[in-house]
C-alpha cells in the first residue's frame, strides 16, 4: 500500500468507518460523542478501503494523479470564510473521500480510465456541498481532454449560479492557477468559465430555461436533484455521454418532502448496488441519511449521520440542536429541518397518513393468492379521473394487499405533465391500466373485478364500494357477488383507517412492488372529525389517493367480517 494514500484523509476516514475506530474521525475529536456511521456509507467505504489496500484485482489508486491533486489543492485558496487558507487545509474527511474516489480510483490495466462514471452524494445542507461541487469542476477542467464540455444542472438559475460563483471565487483567489494579468489560464465570463490552455468550458444550466438534448458533456453535475420535477435533465446528460468512455456524472441533493422525485430513484438504485442486488461497478455513492428516522426529537445519531462535515464543528452542532428544538415546538419549521438537516422525508401541510418509509418496509417479493378469501375495495372516481380497485386477505395477524389504478388513456400526456408521474412506465407494470379515451371505460374496471377470481385463483367474499359514481357497476357485480356500500363518513372509515395504519407500523402488512400505490400513500393526508375519528381526506391530500381509499374500503370489509364472523379476534 502506497504511503501517500495511507496518509491521505480519504483512506483514514474510510478505514475508521470500516474498522469502527470512530475516535479517528473528526466528529469524535470535536464533540466527544459516540458515532455510528450510516450503513450504506459503511458499505461504500468497505469497497474503497479494499482498493486502497490493494485487495481488489481489478481496480487501484492512481498515486501520481493523487499527488498531482494534492499539489493543486495546496495552491487553490478559499475566497471567503477561511480566507487565506488553501483548499487542502480546509477539506473535510468526506470531501477527500469524494474527490479521491471520483478521480483516483482507476482500472489496473489502464490507469487513465476511471472506475466511477457516476458519483451520488446525499447530504444535508450546510455541509459544504457547493464547495465540493466547485472543486470537482475545477479539477475536471484541468484534467479532462482538450475541448471538453462540463455542465452543471440545477432546478433554477439561482442554484446554478451558486456553483459558478464558487468556482469563480476560488480561481480568482488563486494566482498560481489563475495566471498573471496578461496571460490568464482561465477566462471567466458571465455565463461560463473557460480553461484556455485546453479550451475546456464549464457552463451552468438551469432546468427552467435550458434544453439539454444535443449536449455532449465529458462531466456533468446535477445539483439539488430532489427539487427537479422529473429525471429529464439527468437522462439527457447521460444520453449525451453515450459515446464517451471516460465520462463522469455527479448527482447531488438533500432530501425533499416527497419520495416521487428523481433523486429518490437514484438513491434506490445506489442502495441496490451496495446491497449486491444489482451489479454496477461504475457507481460510487455516499448516502448520508439516518438508518432510523424515529425519535428524531432526541436521537443525536440522526443529526450525525446526515451531517458528516457540519458536526465536526461544536459551534455549528450547537446551532443544529437549537434548530431541532425549534422544529419540535414549531410545526411550521419541522418540514425544513427534517428534510434539509436530517435527510428525512416529511410533509407538514396536514397530518401525513403514514410514513412512506414504513410502507416500503412492508414490500415483499410475491404474494400467493391461491385459495384465499379476499375482500375487494373499489373507489370509482369521476370518469375522467383515476379509479382504483384493491384487494386484501387476512393471513393470521397480517393483512395482504394489492391495488390497481385505472386512468383515461387519452389523458396520459396531460396527467404526466400535471402530476409529474410517468404513467407510461407505470402502465407497463400491470398495476396501472389505461382504458377509454378522455374518460375511463368502466366496463374495463367491471370486467377486471369479474376476472379476479380466475386470475388469482382466489375467492371473493365481498366487494365494498363508495356509492359516488359506482351505482351502475355495483348493480352488475351484485349478480355474482355480495356487494356492500362503504359509507364515506369518518365514523365508518376510522376503524379501517386506523387498523391499516397499525398493521403497516407493525410490519404486519404485505404488498408487492407497486410504485403508484407508494405514491398514493405518500400523498395521503388525514384529518379528524369532532369525535377525533381519523380519515384520509382527498381534498387536502397532495395528489391522487384513490388506491389508498380503495384499500381502506377493502380493509373495512375484512374487518367487519373478522369481527362479526367466525374469525372473531383473529387480528388482535
Amino acid at each position: 500500500m502506497d504511503k501517500l494514500i495511507q496518509e491521505n484523509q480519504s483512506y483514514k476516514y474510510a478505514k475508521a468507518i470500516v474498522s469502527k475506530d470512530y475516535k479517528k474521525i473528526n466528529i469524535i475529536r470535536e464533540l466527544q460523542k459516540e458515532y455510528i456511521p450510516p450503513k450504506y456509507v459503511i458499505k461504500q467505504c468497505e469497497i474503497f478501503v479494499d482498493i486502497c489496500e490493494d485487495k481488489n484485482k481489478k481496480y487501484t489508486i492512481n498515486i501520481k494523479l493523487l499527488n498531482r491533486i494534492i499539489q493543486i489543492l495546496k495552491v487553490i485558496y478559499m475566497p471567503k470564510m477561511a480566507v487565506g487558507m488553501t483548499v487542502y487545509d480546509t477539506l473535510t474527511d468526506y470531501q477527500w473521500l469524494v474527490i479521491v474516489a471520483t478521480f483516483c480510483v482507476v482500472h489496473r490495466d489502464n490507469i487513465n480510465m476511471r472506475k466511477h462514471q457516476k458519483v451520488i452524494l446525499e447530504i444535508a445542507r450546510k455541509n459544504f456541498k457547493t464547495f465540493t461541487v466547485a472543486i470537482i469542476f475545477i479539477l475536471s477542467m484541468l484534467f479532462e481532454p482538450q475541448f471538453s464540455k462540463l455542465y452543471s444542472v440545477a432546478p433554477d438559475g439561482k442554484l446554478s449560479k451558486e456553483v459558478k460563483d464558487a468556482i469563480d471565487g476560488m480561481i480568482k483567489s488563486s494566482p498560481v492557477i489563475y495566471g498573471p494579468d496578461k496571460d490568464r489560464n482561465f477566462k471567466i465570463l458571465r455565463d461560463s468559465v473557460r480553461y484556455l490552455i485546453k479550451d475546456t468550458e464549464f457552463v451552468p444550466l438551469n432546468y427552467t430555461n435550458s434544453k439539454f438534448d444535443g449536449k455532449q458533456p465529458n462531466v456533468f453535475l446535477a445539483d439539488e436533484v430532489g427539487a427537479l420535477p422529473n429525471n429529464y435533465a439527468v437522462e439527457a446528460m447521460q444520453s449525451g455521454q453515450l459515446q464517451l468512455q471516460n465520462k463522469l456524472g455527479c448527482i447531488v441533493s438533500t432530501k425533499y418532502p416527497n419520495d416521487t422525485n428523481p433523486f429518490e430513484d437514484e438513491i434506490a438504485y445506489a442502495k441496490s448496488v451496495l446491497d449486491n442486488n444489482i451489479q454496477d461497478e461504475t457507481i460510487f455513492s455516499l448516502l448520508y441519511e439516518p438508518d432510523e428516522t424515529k425519535g428524531w426529537e432526541t436521537n443525536d445519531q440522526i443529526l450525525m449521520q446526515a451531517n458528516p462535515a457540519v458536526i465536526e464543528n461544536a459551534a455549528v452542532w450547537s446551532t443544529l440542536l437549537k434548530s431541532r428544538t425549534k422544529a419540535i415546538l414549531v410545526q411550521k419549521t419541522r418540514e425544513n429541518f427534517l428534510t434539509k438537516h436530517c435527510n428525512i422525508i416529511y410533509q407538514s401541510q396536514t397530518e401525513n397518513y403514514i410514513n412512506i418509509e414504513l410502507v416500503k418496509k412492508c414490500k415483499v417479493d410475491q404474494i400467493d393468492w391461491t385459495g384465499r378469501d379476499v375482500f375487494v375495495g373499489v373507489d370509482l372516481a369521476q370518469s375522467n379521473d383515476n379509479t382504483a380497485v384493491s384487494i386484501v386477505a387476512i393471513d393470521e395477524n397480517k393483512i395482504l394487499g394489492d391495488s390497481f389504478a385505472f386512468i383515461p388513456e387519452g389523458k396520459i400526456g396531460e396527467k404526466i405533465a400535471t402530476e409529474n408521474i410517468d404513467y407510461v412506465e407505470l402502465c407497463k407494470t400491470g398495476k396501472c391500466i389505461a382504458c377509454g379515451d378522455l374518460v375511463i371505460d368502466y366496463s374495463v374496471v367491471e370486467d377486471f373485478v369479474f376476472n379476479l377470481e380466475e386470475k388469482l385463483k382466489c375467492h371473493i367474499v365481498g366487494i365494498g364500494y363508495d356509492r359516488y359514481n359506482a351505482i351502475s357497476s355495483a348493480e352488475k357485480w351484485k349478480q355474482k357477488y355480495q356487494v356492500v356500500e362503504v359509507k364515506q363518513h369518518s365514523s365508518v372509515l376510522h376503524p379501517a383507517t386506523k387498523l391499516l395504519q397499525e398493521k403497516i407500523e407493525s410490519n404486519e402488512f404485505q404488498y408487492t412492488e407497486n410504485k403508484l400505490l407508494e405514491i398514493n400513500f405518500n400523498n395521503a393526508q388525514c384529518q379528524y372529525d369532532t369525535n377525533l375519528n381519523k380519515y384520509v381526506t382527498k381534498k387536502k391530500s397532495t395528489g391522487k389517493v384513490d388506491m389508498v381509499a380503495a384499500l381502506i374500503n377493502a380493509v373495512h370489509l375484512a374487518q367487519q367480517d373478522i369481527i362479526f364472523g367466525d374469525n372473531w379476534g383473529a387480528m388482535y
